[in-house]
């Protein structure tokens, strides 16, 4: 439990981690490309089955988070691409805001002399 590569993903996080990337991202992403981008930005520390990625995409995407269109990736395959509504961005700024109050307390904590 000690090596943080072998961690897996906080539950909840990664809805989180997926708003953040279709955020910052310039144009609609499919989930290769944002599982790709997860993997490269957490530096193989952010560790999840892709199963629970395109669970978490199909969650946002009925919770009104995001809307997707289907396209064609990179490799000429036939992709859904998503992208944030409005109701996701303001998800994401609550969420973040959220995620902060709690790793600061969790690093209190784990750094308390108590």
């Amino acid at each position: 439990m000690g090596d943080p590569s072998t961690n897996k993903l906080l539950r909840g996080t990664l809805d989180l981690i997926v708003l953040r990337a279709l955020q910052r991202a310039q144009e609609p992403m499919h989930g290769l490309a944002i599982a790709r981008w997860i993997r490269e930005e957490g530096d193989a520390a952010v560790r999840f089955e892709d199963a629970a990625l395109y669970q978490s995409l199909h969650r946002l995407q009925r919770q009104g988070h995001l809307e997707s269109d289907w396209g064609r990736s990179d490799l000429n395959r036939r992709a859904r691409f998503y992208r944030l509504t409005r109701k996701g961005r303001e998800r994401l700024d609550q969420e973040k805001a959220a995620f902060r109050a709690y790793a600061d307390a969790v690093t209190r904590l784990l750094e308390s002399d108590a």
